[in-house]
């Protein structure tokens, strides 16, 4: 694909040029799209000023969009923005007006260029996706497109950055709505799919400790009031078990075929933290500002400590959780969730700890060198 230069957007400070034209809504399929419409790279000239406006090709995203448009099922409700040429040409349907006067059905006219010659559209939005749609094995696949008519590169840039002033999804609303998705997910989303199903047991079951602590995107406002423990911070706690070879849930995971002993990866996590909330209780359920058991730097450093000690636990033991309460029971007199200092980490107010990765190594650290060393004479 040629790179797009300065040319391709002719500039005016006209009103005509600035003026905002009808936008364009249609339907297209995977050949046309890349024949009509270039991908304004950002990039400076050699006189230094600024050219185009879209950031590099993701090559994983791409990869990850064509992998699921090639699955049987797959869908692309996501429009692609267009900015045309003014050389388009829109050509009304004869016949009655049946519809309500917001909108007019015709044939749009686009001139396509000769070889290696201009492009007579931008993409404005959807760059990855019509990539991906270039890529993808399915040929009859339709999907839409809205345009709107503007040489000026001023505004495609502001369109641009309009139509990408919005805000990410919430971590925790994605989290909550993974376990939900039964089809292929991207690696990313895909990895967090476990973890987030965990962590909704961990939130609903009645046996749980954590049952209506963790903190959830559908909760309500009465319950989110109560709710003490970051859902990130259970599922990051969880991930890292998972993925990391040392992790004592690591074991549970087949790599090559992607399926998990789920019963064995609840039971491990609820022996365990069954056993904490016991061990700990003048610290259990309170806010992470008068406890930091319960902070994101609690719940990741405790979890590492976890990794240590379950491999030695017996799951089927009916008293299992009074076994791990037992290897637990020697920290409480050396643990400051909610008064004292850390003397083993430089003197450290129990309230100075945050949820950084240094106070979380720290902290890991300690709880797992503690319990390692735990008999050793002085």
């Amino acid at each position: 694909m040629p790179r797009p230069r300065s040319e391709h957007h002719p500039q005016s400070d006209s009103s005509e040029a600035r003026q905002r034209p009808p936008a364009l809504h249609v339907y297209s399929d995977r050949a046309e799209i890349l024949q009509i419409a270039d991908i304004s790279r950002l990039s400076r000239g050699d006189d230094g000023r600024l050219i185009g406006y879209q950031r590099p090709e993701v090559k994983k995203h791409v990869q990850d969009i064509v992998n699921y448009l090639d699955t049987e099922g797959g869908l692309f409700p996501n429009s692609i923005i267009l900015a045309l040429s003014s050389r388009t040409r829109f050509r009304a349907s004869r016949g009655p007006r049946v519809g309500d006067g917001l909108a007019d059905a015709g044939e749009i006219e686009i001139d396509l260029p000769l070889k290696d010659g201009v492009r007579p559209a931008w993409i404005v939005d959807g760059q990855q996706r019509a990539l991906a749609i270039s890529k993808s094995k399915r040929k009859d696949m339709m999907f839409p497109v809205n345009a709107f008519i503007a040489d000026d590169v001023e505004i495609q840039r502001e369109q641009f950055l309009r139509v990408n002033n919005t805000k990410p999804l919430p971590r925790g609303l994605i989290t909550e709505l993974l376990p939900e998705v039964s089809s292929i997910l991207p690696v990313s989303l895909e990895a967090r799919k476990l973890p987030s199903a965990i962590c909704e047991l961990l939130s609903m079951d009645p046996t749980s400790p954590f049952k209506g602590l963790i903190s959830r995107a559908s909760m309500s406002a009465p319950e989110k009031k109560v709710a003490m423990v970051a859902d990130t911070s259970i599922i990051k706690m969880l991930q890292e078990s998972l993925t990391t070879p040392s992790g004592c849930l690591f074991p549970y995971r087949n790599i090559a075929t992607g399926q998990s002993e789920t019963d064995m990866i609840w039971l491990t996590v609820l022996t365990f933290w069954k056993a904490v909330r016991n061990v700990f209780p003048e610290a259990w359920g309170k806010p992470p500002a008068k406890s930091r058991l319960m902070h994101g730097a609690g719940i990741r450093s405790v979890g590492r400590l976890m990794d240590r000690v379950m491999p030695s636990i017996n799951l089927r033991d009916p008293k299992a959780v009074q076994r791990v309460e037992r290897e637990l029971a020697f920290l409480v007199p050396l643990c400051h969730w909610t008064s004292g200092r850390w003397e083993d980490m430089n003197d450290l107010e129990w309230n100075e700890i945050q949820n950084v990765p240094r106070h979380i190594r720290m902290l890991s650290n300690f709880l797992v060198r503690t319990y390692v060393q735990r008999g050793r004479p002085a």
